[in-house]
């Protein structure tokens, strides 16, 4: 047993320890992987059939990671192991058993932006104000209905939820809550929150079901379990209430994801749930330096909600950590540039060794600006992932509507893909016949003759022929040959090459890289299964740490990310930015003790990233919606051990920053007025909707005129868009605020 070899002796329990509920708490940077992963190891070692072996984790990444590390231990029964992330695995069981809730085993998944489009249709439907049930504030909510387990029938029939609703007049999310979940199980679809809810469902009404996977599964083990919501716990719990070997791994300092349903009460009330359960502490630190690790748990240690560890380290004690003041927050990303640039020539480091973290990813703008202007190379993790790009969501949407002919929201984005003079009208038509008759959108398309009628007939009969070959290839090729097929026979690869733009020849660059990556899914001997179905499957349940990096990404560079995007990585150097009240801790996470305390986790997070070198920084002046606002120190500067601390100079003193101020206050006024009288909107001048805004696209500007649009960063009230405008240059705009009206 020489995976045994090299661990200390709290790790070496956790390892050892296989019969009975177990929980590891793991401090930060305290080898837990390793513990799982010799743990699994150590189980297979002695005995253990892998496919009685559960092990679910947040990112299909550290699923296939552990399963590398373990085959070096065990061979390839590793590939037998059930692991993956929580909504993987339940997919896997909803595709096996979900039809006794109804579904077939090619049910579609809804990402995010799908969920959200459904939802507008329904508010437009039902002639609802779209300021008051925005789709995101209504997604929102469902969402954190489900992930407590709440169904709509429970949730029109509760008076405090309506009374809720009411207060923010917006009586009927109730009747939309139900209505989409109507409209998706027509369309034989789940959203994400629906394979954690629609597998408790199933647990919950068909016991045999649940007696099935309770006696396979012999041990049930859960890495990151800070970060599970009440219904990822309920179902672990359920799964191991035969054997009782549930082993759990977490870090209560590190949990950082309540607006995600997160319930930090998994973890702290885990031993009353379990009253024999054995707790086996990780506390020493292999990652940091002394100095570090005493500033973080000087943080932590004004938390009164959590698991008490005492976290040390044998490394070296050391540099202090640097505090950087800065009079602006573009002095502040100056100063952050040119520390990257003396420490790059004074001690060889590389860019890969720099990471800057911020508390939200409207702040990257500044110090991308500071970086480019001293040359060094870097990268924004957070932006638009390469599988929410326009033109990748419309070959897939072919290729779910090919597979799923009663996915609703594949057919609306792809019926007029490209144009076949099938408008909104039509579709509205359609869906509005569809519901009068009481058949599928699929059956209107076949009979389009009877039921549509008129010249667009015609057009939707080839549609639907087309889709009818599609699915034929389907069912008859492997997942490459037929998206080869699709990609080419719906015209959207031929539209994509006679586009000799430089956007376009990256669009058609992007949907070539898709193919090569179905293609290499099949040349895969792991797969199994070649179908598209399952290729489908495996990218519909990929996170935001999953995605594939790009060849500008493998290339050596500054990583630039939210601290929430850097929980689970490491550097040499870290940069932790903006540290002022309002923005760290947010304004709007400091209304109670428990939100505080979770803004306090995350600054501990982002503190025990670095390895050796640590920086905060600050400005005492800042841009905020347009205007100059003083700034204060953030109090959690005040918690950290003060030995552990130095703090640099100001570049600017105070009474150069007041004319500093001044300055920028007056050129901002000018700027304004400028940009007031210069330009004068088309007459016919109505925002658009920018949800599908692309690079390439020319847009209008009430203040800035007509401009081509470079670049779509970051995700919901995040995405903007950074556009060159004709007559004022270049500007990164946030579309939640700006109007923008698109000329194609």
């Amino acid at each position: 047993m020489e995976y045994l070899e090299g661990l200390n002796e709290p790790q070496r329990q956790a390892v050892i320890h296989t019969e009975g509920p177990l929980m590891i708490i793991a401090g930060a940077g305290s080898g837990k992987t390793r513990v799982l992963t010799y743990r699994i190891a150590h189980l297979i070692y002695h005995g253990v059939d892998p496919y009685q072996i559960l092990a679910l984790t947040f990112t299909n990444k550290a699923a296939n990671e552990m399963r590398e590390r373990i085959a070096k231990v065990v061979g390839h029964e590793a590939k037998n192991i059930w692991m993956g992330t929580f909504h993987s695995i339940f997919a896997k069981i909803l595709r096996i058993d979900g039809h006794r809730l109804g579904y077939t085993r090619d049910f579609s998944i809804y990402d995010t932006e799908d969920s959200k489009n459904l939802i507008k249709n329904i508010v437009k439907e039902l002639n609802l104000d779209d300021k008051l049930y925005k789709p995101a504030v209504v997604f929102s909510r469902i969402s954190g209905a489900k992930n407590r387990l709440i169904s709509y029938r429970e949730y029109n029939t509760n008076p405090i939820y309506r009374a809720d609703d009411e207060s923010y007049q917006r009586p009927e999310i109730g009747k939309i809550y139900q209505i989409y979940q109507e409209r998706l199980f027509k369309a034989n679809a789940m959203d994400f929150d629906d394979l954690l809810f629609n597998t408790n469902v199933l647990f919950r009404d068909h016991l045999d079901v649940l007696n099935k996977y309770q006696h396979k599964f012999r041990y049930v083990m859960v890495d990151e379990f800070q970060d599970t919501n009440v219904s990822q716990y309920l179902i672990t719990r359920k799964l191991a209430a035969v054997h009782q070997n549930i082993a759990v791994v977490g870090d209560d300092a590190q949990s950082i994801y309540a607006f995600r349903g997160a319930d930090i009460q998994n973890i702290l009330n885990f031993e009353r749930d379990y009253p024999n359960l054995k707790a086996i502490r990780l506390e020493q630190n292999y990652r940091s330096t002394k100095t570090i690790v005493q500033a973080a748990n000087s943080v932590i240690a004004k938390n009164q909600a959590q698991l008490k560890k005492n976290v040390w380290t044998a490394n070296a004690e050391g540099e202090a950590i640097e505090l950087l003041k800065a009079a602006s927050d573009a002095e502040e990303a100056r100063m952050v540039a040119q520390s990257i640039f003396e420490e790059k020539m004074q001690k060889k480091r590389k860019n890969s060794d720099f990471a800057i973290l911020y508390r939200t990813n409207a702040q990257s703008r500044t110090f991308e600006e500071a970086l480019r202007k001293l040359n060094l190379r870097y990268k924004v993790v957070g932006g638009l992932s390469f599988y929410q790009r326009k033109e990748i969501k419309d070959l897939v949407a072919y290729f779910r509507f090919a597979l799923n002919q009663n996915d609703e929201e594949a057919f609306r984005r792809i019926i007029n893909l490209p144009k076949r003079g099938v408008g909104d009208a039509t579709i509205a038509r359609i869906v509005v016949v569809a519901n009068e008759y009481k058949v599928s959108i699929w059956d209107v398309l076949c009979n389009a003759f009877k039921y549509i009628g008129g010249r667009v007939a015609l057009a939707l009969d080839t549609f639907a022929t087309l889709i009818k070959s599609f699915k034929m290839a389907i069912e008859q090729k492997n997942a490459y040959d037929a998206a080869m097929e699709i990609a080419k026979n719906s015209g959207l690869l031929k539209e994509l090459y006679e586009d000799k733009s430089i956007e376009g020849l990256a669009r058609y660059e992007n949907v070539q890289e898709l193919l090569n990556g179905i293609k290499e899914f099949v040349d895969n001997p792991e797969n199994t299964d070649k179908s598209l179905g399952a290729f489908l499957q495996e990218i519909s349940l990929l996170t935001n740490a999953d995605e594939p990096e790009s060849e500008e990404d493998n290339k050596d560079a500054i990583t630039l990310m939210t601290i929430h995007s850097a929980k689970g990585l490491e550097f040499k150097h870290v940069f932790v930015v903006g540290m002022e009240e309002d923005l760290f801790p947010s304004q709007m996470m400091i209304g109670s003790r428990a939100e505080l305390e979770e803004e306090r986790r995350l600054f501990y997070v982002a503190i025990t990233r670095a390895e050796e070198k640590l920086t905060l920084t600050y400005a005492t002046s800042r841009y905020r919606f347009g205007r100059i606002k003083d700034c204060e120190p953030s109090r959690f500067l005040d918690e950290i051990d003060p030995r552990c601390i130095k703090q640099k100079k100001t570049i600017l003193p105070s009474s150069d920053r007041v004319a500093v101020k001044n300055f920028l206050n007056s050129l901002q006024a000018t700027t304004a007025q400028t940009q007031k009288t210069t330009y004068k909107p088309s007459p016919d001048f109505k925002p658009s909707d920018t949800t599908y805004l692309a690079p390439g696209m020319r847009v209008e500007h009430l203040k800035f005129g007509f401009g081509l649009v470079l670049e779509i960063q970051g995700e919901d009230k995040e995405r903007k868009a950074r556009i060159q405008f004709d007559d004022f240059g270049e500007k990164t705009l946030l579309l939640s605020f700006a109007k923008l009206k698109v000329h194609g």
